[in-house]
């Protein structure tokens, strides 16, 4: 039953993961995770 529980919660945490960068993506993030988004000139400079 422990196995059963601890892979339902790390299965949502995969999904939340994947629909959080999905949404980022949509919304024209380039770094993911980036505390400075668009300001720092890894982001900003970044080819798609």
């Amino acid at each position: 039953m422990a196995d059963a529980i601890a892979i339902g919660l790390i299965g949502i945490l995969l999904f939340l993961a994947i629909r959080y960068i999905v949404k980022q993506k949509k919304a024209g993030a380039h770094c993911i995770g980036c505390p400075a988004q668009k300001g720092c000139c890894h982001c900003s400079n970044k080819k798609l």
